[in-house]
């Protein structure tokens, strides 16, 4: 058995090291608090991985280190870079493959499906943090210190998920209309959790991989409106009340709310198609996506107890 070491136990974090102990695999998860999934195979460990001395020895032995942690979103420029660095050299001292959990900032707004080969060219703060992080890792890679991926998905179905599903959908459920800065109507891809874990594995392991950044196989791209539709009739909801918010009206809610200011970052992502194209990484890992119904079923279930939407309570 391998022993895999994976930094973070949020929705990504905990699929893998699911993923990896169901398959028999010797798992480790690393957390400042011990946190992380219940499993006879799975040791939860709390250390803070941006010390880099600590995460070197708990790495040693490991096939690979999995990068899946997600600091707050308004603390990236700060917290990512001493933590990537811990990763970084966490891999290089120890010969683990370094597999990081992406995502899609790092292109900047574009015209067209976005592929591996897509320039990186992100206007935003966060956008420039990710794109750091991964010329790092690349240059360690083609100098022979490091052996290196990264996967990259767009916004995640699933449960646990983080993304403008995850506002919209639970108000949907609930039969309370949404109102936000969406063109609801632009085709955008959503990525189902398991398959980023999935897709995070098979790279780890693959050297072909290695050096190089790969898409996360994610169903065709449909617009909110009809993910929200769906997901409706799925508990039997009244169909959803979708409003769109003038931009003006968000760039003043971040004047009081650290969410929303961030989210004039990357509003860009929700005013016109997003599209992400993983089929390289479908003919070389020989991965394809869930079907987004079982994707959005799931993420709906694991949403009802929370909301407690159902035919009844929808319609109140």
């Amino acid at each position: 058995m391998a022993l895999h070491v994976i930094v973070g136990a949020g929705p990504v974090g905990t699929a893998t090291a699911r993923l990896l102990a169901d398959r028999g695999e010797r798992v480790r998860v690393v957390t400042r608090r011990g946190t992380g999934p219940d499993h006879p195979a799975i040791e939860r460990t709390a250390a803070d991985a941006a010390d880099t001395d600590r995460l070197t020895a708990l790495t040693e032995g490991a096939a690979a280190l999995y990068n899946c942690a997600n600091p707050a979103y308004h603390r990236w420029p700060t917290d990512w870079p001493p933590l990537a660095a811990a990763l970084l050299t966490a891999a290089q001292r120890t010969g683990a493959v370094l597999a990081t959990v992406g995502n899609l900032y790092g292109y900047g707004p574009v015209d067209g499906p976005m592929t591996e080969a897509t320039p990186l060219a992100a206007t935003g703060v966060k956008g420039r943090v990710r794109n750091r992080m991964w010329a790092d890792a690349l240059a360690a890679h083609r100098a022979g210190q490091a052996r290196i991926t990264e996967v990259r998905g767009s916004d995640y179905l699933g449960t646990g998920g983080s993304s403008l599903a995850m506002m919209v959908l639970p108000r949907v459920l609930a039969g309370r209309p949404v109102f936000l800065p969406v063109d609801w109507d632009a085709p955008h891809t959503w990525t189902y959790i398991p398959d980023v874990a999935r897709t995070l594995v098979a790279a780890a392991a693959e050297e072909r991989a290695w050096g190089r950044a790969w898409h996360v196989p994610s169903s065709p791209a449909v617009p909110m409106r009809d993910l929200a539709t769906r997901a409706a009739a799925l508990v039997g909801a009244r169909a959803p009340r979708l409003i769109r918010m003038p931009y003006p009206l968000l760039w003043l809610a971040g004047l009081a709310d650290p969410t929303a200011r961030e989210l004039r970052e990357t509003a860009y992502q929700f005013r016109r198609p997003y599209v992400l194209d993983a089929t390289a990484a479908e003919r070389a890992l020989g991965l394809t996506p869930t079907p987004l119904d079982q994707a959005l079923a799931e993420t709906v279930a694991g949403l009802r107890p929370v909301t407690g939407a159902g035919p009844a309570r929808a319609r109140r």
